[in-house]
């Protein structure tokens, strides 16, 4: 509770530093305050679980997600100085959208009561709804923003149902008072129904396969600093609610319902991969590369009660490359009008620092050794196998091989293409997110256990 308190203080003190004309120093201060509001998280992650009017509940699974949605939040701060240098009066107004929007980040992996979690879900909605449209002169932004506006609200409107049913065959809307009742008592034909609501709700939000259609126009549209916000932090989000959501609510994973969720994870993936490997504009390409880790991410849900560990750290080491990968992006694309792979020809002579931190990014979302994603999709397999899924492991085995065909398309083009640009020069704040972020990933890859063990 006193990390979501910090958070939204924070966000308030990003408003007041533009009334008092203190924009130079918005930035600076934003992240020594998500570090200090980080601390705070961390302190909190070895108390027993608090309940505020079981409204905020703080466990070690809320805690630990929220230090990696600040982490990710930090890194996209800190890259917002050089994409905002020409909208510097409206820099706060960004700044705060993002720290908003972390706010409703953890309230939704830390609610109690399914109206905190709503409350939640329309924090981050309507922050990215902005974002996504915030470009003003691209007509590719202001379509970005409305098709993710209109898609959001249905998606928004099939969970409110969702909870609505669940109140109806419950009564109550605190997440204690369900999970005892859906144990006890014989629950009428509408929670069941409910469940699936809320879950299709929360699939449009990882954009998953059937229900991914508008990521790849939203991606590409959305200004780029948006777009690695939706590909990182708001997918890791929405895959840590929905979690959380089918634990606290026990929800009765029948052979049925793993069913529907086995047929959706091999579909996210097969689609992601195979249009992904049509792709010329990167940011398109990474979209549906998002769609496919949606799908690898979903598998956790197969084994919900002991995979926790493993969904935080397939999350935090796709989360950490995408960053990476998103910075070179920013990089190599900020004044050029498409994010086309041509843009990326003989980066790797012309920067091959960038080259090579954005070769390691798309390398650990491949799942090559030693990057972390490797390890994170080693450890889901490990754990499908065991809960008797070895079907779903091939495919998505095969499915990795795949990927591994567009990454390298793009490494390729860098290093055995020629460039027809001069790139002069790498803000200092490039370098450093993308450095952080890629040896934050190797160093989850070494040590493993780290995270794993923190919700073990």
């Amino acid at each position: 509770m006193n990390t979501l308190i910090a958070i939204i203080g924070l966000g308030v003190l990003c408003l007041l530093f533009e009334i008092f004309n203190l924009r130079k120093g918005i930035i600076p201060v934003t992240v020594i305050g998500l570090l200090a509001v980080l601390g705070l998280d961390i302190s909190e992650f070895n108390s027993p679980d608090s309940y505020y009017n079981n409204m905020i509940v703080v466990s070690k699974f809320s805690s630990a997600f929220s230090a990696l949605f600040i982490i990710l939040t930090i890194f996209l701060v800190t890259l917002s100085h050089k994409f905002y240098e020409n909208h510097q009066t409206k820099i706060s107004d960004f700044i705060a959208i993002k720290i908003f929007l972390l706010a409703g980040a953890v309230a939704m992996v830390s609610f109690g009561n399914l109206a905190m979690f709503f409350l939640g879900l329309e924090v981050l909605s309507i922050a990215l709804y902005v974002l996504a449209s915030s470009d003003r002169a691209s007509i590719k932004s202001n379509e970005a923003g409305l098709k993710y506006f209109l898609m959001g609200s249905f998606a928004s409107g099939i969970i409110l149902f969702g909870i609505c049913l669940i109140y109806g065959a419950i009564g109550s809307f605190d997440v204690v008072d369900i999970s005892d009742l859906s144990r006890s008592a014989e629950l009428p034909v509408w929670f069941p129904i409910g469940i699936a609501l809320l879950t299709i709700g929360m699939l449009f939000k990882i954009a998953a396969v059937p229900f991914h259609f508008w990521a790849p126009d939203v991606y590409e549209g959305s200004p780029a600093l948006t777009t690695a916000l939706m590909s990182t932090l708001a997918k890791v989000v929405s895959m840590a609610t929905l979690f959380k959501l089918l634990t606290v609510v026990n929800a009765d994973l029948s052979p049925s319902f793993q069913t529907v969720i086995v047929i959706v994870s091999i579909a996210s993936m097969t689609v992601g991969n195979i249009m992904a490997l049509r792709q010329v504009n990167v940011k398109r390409m990474l979209a549906f590369s998002g769609i496919s880790h949606a799908g690898f991410m979903l598998m956790t849900i197969l084994s919900i009660t002991n995979a926790a560990g493993t969904l935080l750290y397939y999350s935090s080491a796709y989360a950490l490359a995408g960053m990476a990968a998103f910075s070179v992006v920013l990089y190599v694309c900020k004044n050029n009008e498409n994010e086309d792979i041509t843009n990326f020809h003989g980066l790797g002579k012309t920067n091959p620092l960038l080259a090579a931190i954005l070769t390691g990014s798309l390398l650990s979302m491949a799942g090559i050794p030693i990057f972390a994603g490797f390890f994170a999709k080693l450890f889901l397999f490990d754990e499908m196998i065991q809960s008797g899924f070895i079907t779903l492991v091939i495919v998505a085995v095969i499915n990795s091989i795949i990927s591994v065909g567009y990454y390298f398309k793009l490494i390729v083009a860098m290093y055995n293409k020629d460039s027809n640009e001069e790139r002069t020069g790498t803000p200092f704040v490039i370098y450093a997110v993308a450095i952080v972020a890629l040896v934050l990933n190797v160093a989850l890859g070494l040590f493993p256990s780290f995270v794993l063990d923190l919700l073990a």
